[in-house]
């Protein structure tokens, strides 16, 4: 069954102009279903888990404070998309609790590169390398990411901004540097997979970090993408987005009132030359909702 369904599942990805990388695995057992799922992708907005944990892992050491006020710049950006500080026209005094908070929970740019400040991308790839999360890379600050095409058109010219970062790839890689593996923040399904599994259960993570991260990835206020078909009264969905032009990601972790936990890795980029694609986040999150079932049994 498992084989007619990838192959079903292949063909709608590519029917709705999609490619992607998926795993879902159970927790419980360690069974796993996926397409593609060791394929790297640029990760946009989903750095910022690594980089809670490396934050939330630093005040657990006492090496930082939570309560510690931060002093923070406005991000100034009045494009459609970011959150929070980063579309702040004034300077802000924001403790550095409540910046995680916005980092993850909201995907903050601003904040997070604040957060960036204290705990560089070295130190965090340093600290997965610590708690064996290989195939990870952290390598720029979130603010990199706003120097894009979409920053240098008119909101009317969004589809010219797609159509060149579809239409910029190489076979070595991206002409745009926040969309090319070897430079841009990237990872696969499975090594995302592998710091959701880390965090949900026992691992050389802290247990109070990882509860940490968990409670941040709970609150996520994004929930257009893979949270219809994983939320409900009876399952709690808890779990990071990221977007970046023609890219469109979710990593989470749904928590069934049976006790069954199923981790779930998408990412995934479109060949439509469209900045808002319902379609695709649809088409997305079904796939996964598929790949879960299948493991869950129906």
């Amino acid at each position: 069954m498992s084989a007619a369904l990838l192959r079903d599942l292949r063909a709608a990805l590519e029917e709705g102009g999609l490619r992607g990388s998926f795993l879902v695995r159970d927790l419980r057992s360690g069974a796993e279903l996926g397409i593609e799922p060791d394929r790297e992708y640029p990760i946009a907005s989903l750095v910022k888990v690594p980089l809670a944990a490396a934050t939330l892992d630093r005040i657990h050491r006492g090496e930082l404070d939570a309560a510690t006020p931060l002093e923070v710049e406005p991000g100034g950006v009045t494009t459609p998309g970011p959150t929070g500080l980063t579309r702040f026209r004034h300077p802000a005094r924001i403790a550095l609790g409540d910046l995680l908070y916005l980092s993850t929970s909201l995907s903050d740019g601003t904040a997070a590169d604040v957060l960036f400040g204290l705990t560089p991308p070295p130190e965090i790839t340093r600290r997965l390398g610590e708690w064996g999360l290989p195939g990870i890379a952290v390598r720029h600050v979130m603010r990199d990411l706003v120097e894009t095409p979409a920053e240098r058109f008119d909101a009317a010219e969004a589809d010219l901004a797609q159509a060149l970062a579809i239409g910029a790839a190489t076979p070595g890689g991206h002409r745009l540097p926040q969309l090319d593996v070897t430079r841009a923040n990237a990872a696969s399904a499975r090594a995302l997979l592998g710091l959701l599994q880390a965090l949900w259960t026992p691992s050389k993570i802290a247990p109070p970090v990882a509860a940490g991260v968990r409670e941040l990835m709970a609150d996520n206020v994004i929930r257009h993408r893979l949270t219809p078909d994983f939320a409900s009264d009876a399952a709690r969905w808890s779990s990071k987005t990221g977007t970046l032009l023609n890219m469109r990601h979710e990593m989470g972790v749904v928590e069934h009132a049976d006790g069954g936990a199923f981790a779930v890795v998408a990412l995934t980029e479109s060949s439509v030359p469209a900045a808002i694609q319902p379609e695709a986040e649809v088409l997305m999150s079904r796939v996964a909702r598929a790949l879960r079932d299948e493991l869950r049994g129906g």
